[in-house]
């Protein structure tokens, strides 16, 4: 009988784990789902690696992968699919918004033939305006950046092992899980949920650490941002021959206002977007910097 592996990465989530443990391995018992479960503790302050070694005694088909710090939710997502075995693997998050019960749905699609399930949001449950505002502006950035529509994306996602391994092979560092699934290709899916309220803990995901995760993808997916230098040299461009023509006009009309005021917001206006396009240009050396480096995703303490 085939094997489902689900990857839960794990940050801070002392409060959250053994439910999580509980609801998923009782969701895919029920429905007579041979399972694994991978917990990834990604550095946590907390006591979440004393709560997956509890959870593991409790049951025996929960596996748990110990970083030596925080690497970031990317690399806890990649540890868990590189220990995984299961003939397909899923991945959720760890706070329970992302319902076990859809794991149903998505393990009967891949029995069909899917070889890729996304699960995608249909509602995003209870936030502060201003929070939903950011992750609104977030994904429609990060969906134009990558060319993938990321409005309604999560990494709640169900791979075929073929799909798993092809996503292993890849040895870029900066690796954006959400986006590279997609573009993998293979036999594709989606699935809706409802975004269910956490039960306890709190959500790690704040306006900085969105704003963060956007550059850090978005550098690592597409090249597009580097394209806002050229397009903003031609609107300059285009401005300054405009503000020329104006200028030569008024010079032989005789009408020539004296003073420095538009030169001084000339040099303003140039020098700030000057060094905007030289910070994005700059990002992206730092980006292959970290590429060339080779340095490992991830650095694993303990595993079992």
């Amino acid at each position: 009988m085939s094997v489902l592996s689900v990857v839960v990465p794990a940050y801070n989530e002392e409060q959250m784990l053994l439910k999580a443990a509980a609801a998923i391995a009782g969701v895919l018992k029920e429905n007579a789902i041979e399972y694994e479960i991978v917990f990834v503790d990604d550095g946590s302050a907390d006591g979440t690696w004393a709560q997956i070694q509890k959870a593991a005694e409790a049951d025996t088909l929960i596996h748990g992968v110990r970083f030596s710090r925080n690497f970031g939710k990317e690399a806890a997502i990649f540890a868990g699919l590189g220990a995984a075995t299961g003939d397909c693997v899923a991945v959720m998050d760890c706070d329970l918004q992302h319902p076990p019960q859809t794991l149903i749905e998505m393990y009967r699609l891949w029995e069909q033939g899917f070889e890729v399930i996304e699960a995608v949001k249909k509602s995003r449950g209870k936030e502060s305006l201003f929070h939903r505002l950011c992750a609104k502006a977030f994904y429609l950035l990060m969906s134009d950046a990558s060319s993938v529509d990321m409005t309604r994306a999560s990494d709640f996602k169900l791979l075929d092992r073929r799909a798993v391994s092809v996503l292993l092979e890849m040895p870029e560092q900066g690796a954006f899980f959400r986006a590279l699934s997609f573009w993998i290709g293979f036999r594709q899916v989606s699935v809706e949920f409802d975004v269910q309220e956490r039960e306890a803990g709190v959500s790690k995901w704040s306006t900085r650490s969105l704003i963060r995760y956007a550059l850090v993808n978005i550098a690592s997916y597409s090249s597009k941002p580097l394209l806002v230098s050229t397009w903003t040299g031609v609107i300059c461009l285009l401005a300054g021959l405009a503000l020329g023509i104006q200028t030569l006009v008024r010079y032989l009309t005789g009408n020539a206002v004296a003073g420095f005021t538009t030169v001084i917001l000339l040099i303003l206006i140039m020098g700030s977007l000057v060094m905007i396009n030289l910070g994005i240009i700059g990002y992206y050396i730092a980006r292959i910097y970290e590429e060339v480096k080779g340095r490992p995703r991830y650095i694993i303490s303990q595993k079992f």
